[in-house]
């Protein structure tokens, strides 16, 4: 794949994907992409048309548990469409949704804007840029029938297997004094599932998962917007989720963020 209009008809294919909670086998041979930066073209053109701002960015597969679950072997990123944004408390319908899980997360606001450059940023460079830590549960899919086996450049051009994202309130805690891959995180479905996680979940730190999707956004020419949130991956095992129930993420003194499901 190496044209815009393969790019567009590729995401054309996906798109349809979203809007009618189908899936497909795998994208056709002449618009599949054969590389991550394919996919990543692929994936702005999802953006497009969506036709509304995304929320900000994601990235998927950063544990190793995690990689082996989606089949590549190191994390991806992709765009969080405004229209699947949530506030905490929102209902969720599971309907077409064939995951099933909800990912308790660390999300960072940038508030001043990131601009591409050759020079890696550092963490330091990339935490001077965010104006707030959020509590927030990311609720994943793929459009791909058998996501495990799709590959990573396929999956980036699906958006990093996005499709809920539910976003708390900014939190109030002096959060860049705190150890984040220290920071304990207890998640629960009322009456049926307790799990614990911490931030050295996220590639061993939240702020290095942050500062990954900076730098890969940074290698594509793409700059993060102010105002954009990052998701960082989630920080314990999924949880497992069905119609009816009420999950919860307790941030200890960073908030709390929940979700019911329908």
């Amino acid at each position: 794949m190496s044209t815009i209009k393969q790019a567009e008809d590729a995401a054309t294919l996906l798109w349809r994907s979203w809007q009618s909670g189908s899936v497909v086998g795998a994208l056709p041979a002449d618009v599949r992409p054969a590389s991550r930066r394919d996919g990543y073209a692929i994936q702005a053109e999802v953006r497009r048309l969506f036709g509304r701002d995304n929320t900000g960015w994601k990235i998927a597969a950063t544990s190793k548990a995690g990689q082996a679950h989606i089949g590549v072997d190191g994390p991806i990123a992709g765009r969080l469409p405004g229209e699947r944004t949530h506030a905490s408390g929102a209902t969720i319908l599971l309907a077409g949704n064939r995951m099933r899980v909800a990912e308790p997360e660390f999300a960072f606001r940038c508030g001043t804007r990131i601009t591409q450059r050759t020079a890696p940023y550092t963490v330091a460079e990339v935490l001077a840029a965010m104006d707030a830590l959020i509590p927030a549960i990311e609720v994943p899919d793929s459009r791909f029938e058998d996501f495990a086996k799709a590959g990573g450049a396929q999956l980036i051009a699906d958006c990093a297997c996005a499709r809920d994202f539910v976003l708390g309130t900014p939190t109030a805690a002096h959060w860049r004094d705190l150890d984040l891959s220290g920071h304990p995180v207890r998640a629960s479905i009322a009456g049926r599932l307790e799990r614990d996680g911490i931030g050295a979940n996220v590639l061993d730190d939240p702020r290095l998962a942050l500062t990954w999707l900076v730098n890969e956004l940074s290698g594509l020419g793409i700059a993060l917007e102010p105002g954009e949130v990052v998701t960082t991956g989630t920080c314990m095992t999924p949880l497992e989720i069905q119609p009816g129930d009420h999950v919860i993420a307790d941030f200890g003194v960073l908030g709390r963020v929940e979700a019911r499901f329908a």
